[in-house]
């Protein structure tokens, strides 16, 4: 296959898979009512994280398609931050984490050092969300409302068929290159964490 045909296959399957990326995630708490096992902190870390990214990419002119996922995963991202904060009964914070995400996003490209900035701590950022849901199915040792799909999706979009070829090809930025592997391994780490207690989970049901 050709070099610019791969790439554009990469560039399509991710942004497919990023349209939908989250739906999994969004149905099971609208299904299930209750947002048991997600953890608020890992979305709102991520959230953060994709903001800082896409601005990145946007302030330096980065090809459209690597990056054109973003936006979409953000808008999902919302809403299954709004379907938290609601079934929590917390839903008037979301006027709190407005402002906070809006003012932020606009201080990003007040200058230079402070985009950069942003990016060099972005991996850190969105390591640390995957952590914080790690740590949220470590305490809880129940992942019934946290979508197993989600997380493996999640995890192609930044694997080497998708991101991490298309960045080498596209844009070479060791920063983007670094962030994309280490999101790749740690999406990894959380699936499996997942899929091991949903298993250990029915093993119980069916014993008791």
């Amino acid at each position: 296959m050709e070099p610019d045909t791969l790439l554009h296959a990469a560039n399509v399957s991710t942004l497919f898979v990023c349209m939908v990326l989250k739906f999994p995630q969004i149905f099971l708490l609208i299904r299930a009512k209750s947002s048991g096992g997600v953890s608020l902190n890992s979305l709102l870390l991520e959230l953060t994280g994709f903001i800082v990214f896409v601005t990145y990419q946007m302030y330096y002119d980065y090809p459209p398609p690597t990056y054109l996922e973003y936006p979409i995963l953000i808008a999902q991202d919302v809403v299954l931050l709004l379907l938290i904060l609601h079934y929590d009964g917390n839903l008037r914070q979301s006027l709190f984490y407005a402002a906070v995400f809006v003012g932020g996003w606009r201080l990003l490209t007040v200058e230079k050092w402070i985009i950069d900035l942003a990016m060099s701590l972005c991996t850190l950022i969105s390591a640390t969300s995957k952590f914080a849901q790690l740590q949220c199915l470590w305490r809880t040792k129940d992942a019934g409302q946290v979508s197993a799909l989600s997380w493996g999706m999640a995890t192609y979009t930044c694997m080497g068929e998708s991101r991490v070829y298309t960045t080498t090809v596209t844009t070479g930025d060791t920063l983007v290159l670094v962030r994309f592997v280490t999101m790749s391994l740690l999406n990894l780490w959380v699936l499996l964490t997942v899929l091991y207690y949903q298993k250990h989970s029915g093993r119980s049901k069916k014993e008791d």
